[in-house]
């Protein structure tokens, strides 16, 4: 069931804002339709590309129940709940309404820089009381510590629950270790858009991508071949979308991508601080690089 519902093309789905930096539910529910209708396979809410650090709980809650509703049971949905203070991963988890929800994606405990033993112990505690299964996210550019492949093979190994990785430390030798060792039915989930074609060559089974929250058909299409082994079409898209991935990741993320997403009418260009939106320069590049995708 893991492998089926996490292979292909998950969306860190953004957070649009009003102009007051209310959250813009009537964006949200437009964004997801978007979603939807252009193939993706499942949704993620909630990660950083949402910036869920600057939305209070109750904020939280309520984008999660307009994802749901716009989604009406369409794709899986996957939550992004992670953190490091393992307590306070907990007792969100506790109070959390899991329905409609059909895993967590945890991030590594950032700042604090557990050793390996401490990554593992956080992530067992979490798997033992999650009521949902466990996605690990390993982005060590983000947060300080890379979850070791022996780590993660070994969480893979000791908790059916634990069903996945998000992988973007950026190392392929990294992912060819978990995919070596793996149990079968683990996946491997790309994070870094750029790298996930020839992580796919290695044996991934998708991403969880930024790019696709503006391009969900290009990036579907390019996933669905690579499954395929078609690999010279999927090569196709991947360096068609290569130089728009640089600049969508040129000033941050997710500037990059809502900006993006502005230029083609899904949803505004508002963040909260201490995000700010691209320069001038960077927004006229996208118009450019997105009109002559159109034109192709």
């Amino acid at each position: 069931m893991a492998v089926q519902k996490f292979t292909g093309t998950g969306v860190a789905v953004t957070t649009p804002f009003n102009p007051d930096q209310s959250v813009d539910h009537d964006s949200l529910k437009k964004h997801i339709q978007f979603l939807v209708d252009n193939g993706i396979d499942y949704l993620v809410v909630l990660g950083t590309t949402g910036e869920s650090v600057t939305l209070n709980g109750e904020e939280q809650r309520a984008a999660v129940n307009t994802v749901l509703k716009a989604n009406d049971g369409q794709l899986p949905v996957v939550l992004g709940l992670g953190g490091n203070n393992t307590a306070a991963v907990l007792e969100k988890m506790k109070h959390f309404d899991f329905q409609g929800i059909d895993a967590i994606l945890s991030v590594a405990p950032y700042y604090n820089k557990p050793s390996q033993k401490g990554l593992y112990q956080h992530f067992k505690t979490i798997a033992e009381n999650t009521p949902v299964p466990v996605i690990l996210y390993n982005v060590p550019g983000r947060t300080g510590v890379n979850i070791a492949p022996e780590t993660i093979v070994s969480l893979a190994h000791d908790f059916d629950n634990i069903i996945a990785v998000k992988e973007a430390s950026g190392s392929l030798t990294q992912a060819m270790h978990i995919i070596d060792h793996k149990p079968e039915d683990f996946v491997v989930v790309s994070g870094e858009d750029n790298i996930t074609l020839p992580l796919m060559s290695i044996g991934v089974s998708g991403v969880i991508s930024v790019a696709a929250n503006a391009f969900p058909h290009e990036w579907s299409t390019m996933v669905n071949d690579a499954l395929k082994n078609d690999f010279s079409s999927a090569r196709q898209v991947h360096y068609q979308m290569m130089p728009i991935v640089e600049k969508l990741f040129a000033e941050g993320n997710p500037p990059g991508i809502k900006c993006a997403l502005n230029i083609k009418g899904i949803i505004p260009n508002r963040l909260r601080l201490p995000l700010v939106p691209v320069s001038q320069e960077l927004e006229e590049e996208l118009k450019e690089r997105i009109s002559n995708m159109k034109k192709t």
